[in-house]
């Protein structure tokens, strides 16, 4: 058995390169993935404020976080108590709680320069 077991040892050690050899070892990396965004958006209802926030964010979502996004629209009409967990004081409110810090952003969002700037998409003063 003392046999056998050395040849196993010896193919184990060929099949590694030898130290100070100039044998490369192939890492795998994996692809990059970007961060996906998990955003709230709070309303009070279907009010042509809350659509129009909506509409903002999903146009804005779909031009800078190319699909890398999860957009959940609470409407506190109808679960007011969720309103606590964020600490919402106004609707339209947009939270931000990934990737963190945590964001808040209260209004329509029709500011695009704005809401960029909030999201930490793009630096504060800079325009494109």
């Amino acid at each position: 058995m003392a046999m056998s077991k050395q040849v196993l040892l010896r193919k184990r050690e060929s099949k590694l390169p030898a130290k100070g050899s100039s044998a490369k070892v192939k890492k795998i990396i994996p692809p990059f993935k970007p961060p996906v965004w998990e955003l709230r958006l709070y309303v009070a209802g279907m009010t042509p404020t809350s659509i129009r926030a909506f509409e903002n964010l999903k146009k804005l979502c779909e031009e800078h976080m190319h699909g890398a996004y999860k957009i959940q629209v609470i409407d506190l009409l109808e679960r007011p108590k969720l309103a606590s967990g964020d600490q919402i004081i106004a609707v339209p409110t947009l939270v931000r709680s990934l990737p963190t810090p945590v964001k808040k952003i209260i209004g329509d969002l029709s500011n695009t320069e704005r809401v960029l700037v909030g999201l930490d998409l793009r630096p504060a003063g800079s325009r494109r």
